[in-house]
């Protein structure tokens, strides 16, 4: 998931590039600033990441429902494994170029950033980490189809706890790619969205996803 995050980062880049570009701009001058801009990127970032690990857990425990009635569970448990690995295919698609694959879910998300959105103002201008932390906080609900791809596979982790590591472990990926983003944001985009980069990093997570449904289709078999 971590390696899944981090070949995300062209598309991470182009739906938060914009926010950590705002961010980067909002530097208080130096008599108001009390914290180094670098310690507040990793807090605008540790934010989102906690946010990426509490819905993990939620997604989890809904998966942990299936495991916990023993064997009797394994084809609920075999149904949320092959559809963690369709979200992966279909987030190598997102990833290569076919953003209509994951739209429907991103718009789905829509209404209830439309609630969080707002509450961001509380704490901008943020000039301190108590203010940049609770900010990734919120922007880690932006609707996000690579986001609500991994949230599947975290519900397949079945339980609250493999849940959280497997969204940690993903947005932990994604943290190279949008830190970078917030010092040398021009130069790295470009890099990054190119078209043979998405494709490459598409096609990679695709095949973790077809590698996953022939290891459910052969395990069924036998």
């Amino acid at each position: 998931m971590a390696l899944i995050g981090l070949l995300g980062g062209g598309h991470c880049i182009g739906m938060c590039g914009g926010i950590v570009g705002a961010l980067a701009m909002q530097r208080p001058d130096s008599k108001e600033r009390t914290q180094p801009g670098w310690l507040l990127h990793l807090a605008y970032n540790g934010g989102r990441i906690a946010s990426y690990g509490m819905a993990g857990a939620l997604v989890g425990l809904l998966g942990s429902l299936g495991a916990v009635a023993g064997p009797a569970a394994e084809p609920l448990r075999l149904t949320l494994y092959v559809l963690a690995n369709l979200m992966l295919v279909a987030m190598g698609l997102y990833l290569a170029g076919f953003s209509v694959v994951l739209a429907p879910i991103e718009r789905a998300g829509q209404g209830l950033w439309r609630r969080i959105q707002p509450l961001s103002g509380r704490f901008l201008p943020a000039r301190t980490v108590a203010q940049a932390f609770p900010l990734g906080v919120l922007w880690g609900w932006l609707p996000c189809g690579l986001v609500y791809s991994a949230l599947v596979s975290a519900m397949a982790a079945g339980s609250p706890w493999r849940g959280a590591a497997t969204m940690l472990a993903f947005g932990l990926g994604t943290l190279p790619n949008l830190l970078l983003a917030g010092y040398v944001l021009a130069r790295f985009r470009g890099f990054a969205q190119s078209r043979p980069v998405r494709l490459i990093s598409g096609l990679l997570v695709l095949g973790f996803g077809v590698v996953g449904l022939w290891f459910a289709l052969t395990t069924s078999i036998g």
